[in-house]
């Protein structure tokens, strides 16, 4: 049909002139690049009568160092085999217009879409053209308001595993072992879940911290009856993936002649391969069913505490933020602070939106962790600034009260100018002076930026993973 109005079409087509293009031409009649001069007659009859070669113009572009392409047309149809000839090569395939959508609207919708794959747009041609004003953005981090109800993890039907329910918020579930008189409990952390974990951080590292885990080896001694824990070693940092979760592994061996049972937690990353191993965080022993005896709080009983100095607290936290202590909100409890020689007395208070759930804890270990920042204000925390000071080891902690959301803190520390470790003794008191806790003494010890930094690359996961793929091998 082309045939037979080709020679008239040519005839009608004499009087163009082409002329050299400003702009790079590619042909899909020859394949290639065109100056513009050959675009006469003669060609466009060519373009009608033979086969577009739209694949041959596009690997020449390709070879020319273009990659992106912008399908400028009232009905754009050649993005598709456009974006599957690119595909290899990285290239960018928009529209411009589509039907029934022809608004100028359309078009900075693409603009927007290059700009976000990469390509370079010049948004002053565009807002020069309203009489707009610059807005100054904010130089810390947005706030974030969601708009939808936050799911809380609740609790699952443990009993249908076998299980039973640990009544504890951050182990979900328990059972006592067959084979012997020992007992196993299981949980999973997640700082999706519990919003609280993210504001505990060391060297821009996340840590669940210290007095969590001894949170947790308090909350397996309440399911068997006790509220005491003999000693427990913290052997390395439990550091918390950004996404993603960590399982927990708290065992406890069978009762001794004492009553005591060894206790052993443990972690391991929830997208970790069946064939790797759990790393260790705590070990020590829990008084399985003796209730001890709440002595020497007299000191707590009246706030202030009589015969102690009053200690200025503006800038503490900022203060912290410069020796690697990265402290959000829910831990930034600590609201005054008493001297009396080497003994600090302090007062915490939980926010009222963790406060709410302070109950379902022996003691929250946000508020348990800004009890124990009354110890920085004794010294340790003006240490060098590529050292902090973390708890290492516990012994005689004895809980008397469960769900306080503010405590008074009586702090007794012994260490010498310098050194690398120090002990404490602690007593916790409630709100009204009534005893909440003790410990009997609370070892610290230096770490620096790159030990946590050693944990954190041991307990963090990628999304990626090598396997080796066998191949044949060709002749």
């Amino acid at each position: 049909h082309v045939d037979e109005i080709l020679e008239d079409l040519r005839d009608e087509l004499k009087s163009v002139a082409p002329t050299e293009a400003a702009v790079p031409f590619y042909s899909t009649v020859s394949g290639g690049a065109l100056a513009g001069v050959e675009l006469t007659g003669e060609y466009w009859g060519r373009n009608l009568r033979q086969p577009v070669r739209l694949d041959r113009a596009l690997e020449t572009l390709l070879e020319d160092g273009h990659g992106v392409f912008i399908e400028v047309s009232a009905h754009p149809l050649l993005g598709m085999p456009l974006s599957s000839a690119c595909s290899a090569s990285g290239g960018v395939v928009v529209g411009s217009l589509k039907r029934d959508v022809g608004q100028l609207s359309q078009i900075y919708s693409i603009l927007g879409e290059l700009y976000t794959r990469g390509v370079v747009v010049d948004w002053a041609q565009l807002i020069n053209q309203f009489d707009g004003e610059h807005v100054t953005l904010p130089t810390y981090a947005f706030q974030r308001q969601r708009y939808w109800l936050e799911s809380a993890s609740g609790a699952a039907d443990v009993t249908s595993a076998g299980l039973a329910v640990a009544d504890h918020p951050l182990l979900g579930a328990a059972t006592r072992l067959a084979d012997s008189d020992g007992y196993l409990f299981t949980g999973r952390l997640s700082r999706g879940d519990e919003k609280w974990l993210s504001d505990h951080a060391v060297f821009d590292t996340t840590l669940f911290p210290g007095t969590g885990l001894l949170e947790l080896a308090l909350g397996a001694a309440r399911t068997l009856g006790g509220a005491s824990v003999s000693e427990m070693t913290l052997a390395a940092p439990l550091v918390l993936p950004e996404r993603g979760a960590i399982r927990l592994q708290l065992s406890l061996a069978p009762e001794d002649d004492s009553g005591k049972r060894r206790l052993s937690l443990f972690s391991q990353p929830e997208d970790a391969q069946e064939d790797e191993g759990w790393s260790e965080h705590a070990s020590g022993l829990i008084q399985a069913k003796a209730v001890p005896e709440a002595v020497g709080f007299e000191a707590l009983e009246h706030w202030p505490p009589e015969g102690a100095t009053s200690l200025d607290l503006a800038g503490f936290y900022e203060q912290l933020g410069t020796h690697g202590f990265g402290y959000g909100p829910t831990f930034q409890g600590l609201q005054e602070v008493w001297h009396d020689g080497r003994v600090a007395y302090g007062r915490v208070v939980i926010p009222e939106d963790i406060g709410s759930t302070a109950s379902h804890y022996g003691i929250h270990p946000a508020l348990f962790d800004a009890a124990l920042h009354t110890l920085m204000t004794l010294g340790p925390a003006e240490a060098d600034a590529d050292a902090v000071f973390l708890p290492f080891q516990w012994s005689d902690v004895s809980l008397f009260a469960m769900g306080a959301s503010e405590l008074r803190v009586r702090l007794e520390l012994e260490m010498s100018p310098g050194a690398d470790a120090g002990s404490a003794r602690i007593l916790l008191a409630d709100g009204s002076g009534e005893p909440v806790a003790s410990v009997g003494g609370l070892v610290v010890r230096r770490a620096n930026t790159e030990q946590v930094r050693r944990a954190s690359q041991s307990t963090l996961r990628h999304l990626y993973h090598s396997h080796w793929q066998v191949v044949s091998v060709p002749e």
